[in-house]
């Protein structure tokens, strides 16, 4: 059997890659709420006319929080497969893993407030 292309197996990666992203956005709520936060941020964005440094900050800020969420998620259904029964090293796992996406969160939030506190201003 000939091996894929580079380009075959690429875009096998990118329909997996498409595929996760649609399964995390179908199926959890953080991701949802999230989601519905950044269409709010980029609306606001467009009405407030924000520059071009703030929408890459602002992009940045939203990626950020969604990317560590998805993988947050992703610690937390991988725990959860390997023991479904309470146990404390799985509970520190996934607190830390919920402390990253707090932290990501925080930030994007002081980036919010640094680009639009001064527009309400």
């Amino acid at each position: 059997m000939p091996r894929e292309s580079f380009i075959t197996n690429r875009i096998r990666g990118v329909g997996y890659a498409l595929k996760g992203m649609f399964l995390l956005l179908r199926t959890e709520n953080s991701i949802q709420i999230q989601f519905c936060i950044a269409l709010v941020m980029t609306v606001a964005g467009f009405y407030f006319e924000i520059s071009s440094t703030e929408w890459v900050l602002q992009l940045l800020a939203i990626g950020m929080v969604m990317g560590i969420e998805g993988l947050n998620t992703a610690i937390e259904k991988v725990s959860d497969y390997i023991q479904p029964d309470l146990d404390p090293k799985i509970g520190f796992i996934k607190d830390i893993s919920a402390g990253a996406v707090m932290i990501v969160s925080i930030i994007a939030s002081i980036i919010g407030l640094i680009i639009y506190l001064p527009k309400f201003m």
